[in-house]
């Protein structure tokens, strides 16, 4: 992971080096790779993506009995897509820029169960271990309905075994409130980003969470020795795990239901443009997975990540990948986009997913917050800061003639293009808290400069 480099060197790309100084930032890839080539190159299974949803739908009956906020949808875990033309009409009018097309808010704030986009993977992974568990204990057959874990004989055998995982808050989140229930002996460390109202709410669940001084990859790295010293432990790494990232595509497949319903065609000259929230890039690297192998070369994928954590930007800008840390070009990788506070990317998605992903765009903390404050004015939705991430990306598109000539988003394209921004976090923040990130927002919405 370490690997020697010349950061010198690396200083004289001009992308590098506006990130080592905090910029924003935008850079998309030169040329688009076909699909089927980009998925081949990833030497990835998109097999896994309907292993997970048949995994889901088979819990869903559990879900529907345990989670109340699930049974509207029948234990299946989803979030809404909502159009938002008020917020795109006004960051039009402060970008001084106005956007072709319909946005939209994919709100994974409100996913049933913990409220973030780190949800569908951090789930899927604790009931794939759940069910492969009782099916080697002979408890459970391949196929039968998830309700049957609640047995006592099942419980039993599940409190047996652990589950443990290193997290900013958000993922750790998912896997506690999931395992807990399950009744899996449950540890999750937290980095010194998390916020309180999450260990807490964990703690509250009889998990046992564990705070460290350091950043994202220390926690990981204490979850990973934790499970190492016990064999009844399982470690959810959220830098390499491909249950993690399975659970994360199904997402794909879901938003094309969605946009059938809602009649929204997506096609060459319908292009879908999809803004994605970057923190360790499991997620979004999962989610543009489920996407490419639902949409194909139809749609565009663009992580966005704060200016002092741009981890995923800066591993496949350099090369490096895992190899390089924000820190290595003195950044602090301390955020209010707490769920975004990483210095090291993912190499499953770096190295193996870089050639489906467009682009790359950074944002300053006081730009997520008043996006905050702006979409709390203009449609009276509350998200946290890392929920607003990728709000500038549509109009940093528009900058780049360069990218658009190349991936054929002319302007014919971009008059019927559907754009969206992936939210995540929010409808588990404490009112109070959330009542503050929107005053505060509301106050940098008119401090900030726009253009």
């Amino acid at each position: 992971m370490n690997q020697a480099f010349d950061l010198q060197q690396l200083l004289t790309d001009p992308i590098v080096a506006a990130l080592a100084r905090a910029e924003e930032t935008a850079w998309f890839a030169a040329k688009p790779t076909d699909t089927a080539a980009g998925i081949d190159a990833s030497g990835i299974n998109p097999g896994i993506i309907e292993d997970a949803r048949a995994r889901f739908g088979r819990f869903a009956p559990w879900f529907a009995q345990h989670f109340p906020d699930t049974r509207a949808t029948n234990g299946i875990l989803e979030s809404p897509l909502v159009n938002i033309p008020t917020m795109q009409a006004e960051l039009g009018r402060r970008f001084g820029a106005v956007l072709p097309g319909k946005l939209w808010l994919k709100r994974d704030d409100s996913l049933p169960v913990s409220g973030s986009i780190k949800a569908r993977g951090g789930i899927h992974e604790v009931i794939e271990v759940a069910e492969r568990l009782a099916i080697a204990a002979g408890l459970m057959a391949p196929g039968d309905d998830a309700r049957v874990l609640d047995a006592p004989e099942v419980r039993q055998l599940l409190s047996a075994h652990g589950i443990a995982v290193g997290s900013t808050g958000n993922l750790g989140l998912s896997i506690g409130i999931v395992a807990s229930e399950l009744g899996f002996n449950t540890t999750v460390h937290m980095s010194l980003d998390a916020r309180t109202w999450k260990k807490e709410l964990l703690r509250a669940r009889g998990v046992n969470v564990v705070e460290h001084e350091g950043n994202f990859s220390d926690a990981v790295a204490a979850g990973r020795r934790t499970a190492e010293a016990d064999p009844s432990v399982w470690f959810v790494d959220d830098e390499a795990s491909l249950s993690l990232f399975a659970g994360y595509s199904v997402a794909g497949s879901r938003l094309a239901e969605q946009l059938t319903a809602l009649d929204i065609t997506v096609n060459a000259h319908h292009p879908l443009i999809v803004h994605l929230p970057c923190g360790v890039g499991g997620g979004p690297g999962g989610v543009t997975f489920g996407l490419k192998a639902a949409f194909g070369d139809a749609v565009h994928c663009v992580f966005a990540e704060p200016v002092n954590s741009p981890c995923m930007s800066l591993g496949v800008r350099t090369g490096l990948h895992d190899g390089i840390s924000v820190a290595d070009i003195g950044l602090s990788g301390l955020t209010a986009a707490d769920g975004l506070a990483v210095g090291r990317p993912s190499r499953l998605v770096g190295e193996h997913l870089q050639q489906l992903i467009d682009g790359y765009v950074t944002i300053t903390d006081e730009r997520m917050k008043a996006l905050v404050g702006l979409l709390h004015n203009t449609e009276n939705i509350d998200v946290e800061p890392s929920a607003a991430a990728g709000f500038a990306g549509p109009w940093r598109i528009l900058e780049d003639a360069g990218y658009r000539e190349a991936f054929g988003l002319d302007d014919a394209a971009l008059a019927n293009a559907t754009h969206i921004i992936w939210s995540t976090g929010g409808s588990m923040v404490p009112a109070a808290e959330m009542a503050d990130y929107v005053a505060e927002g509301q106050t940098m919405v008119s401090e900030i400069i726009w253009r």
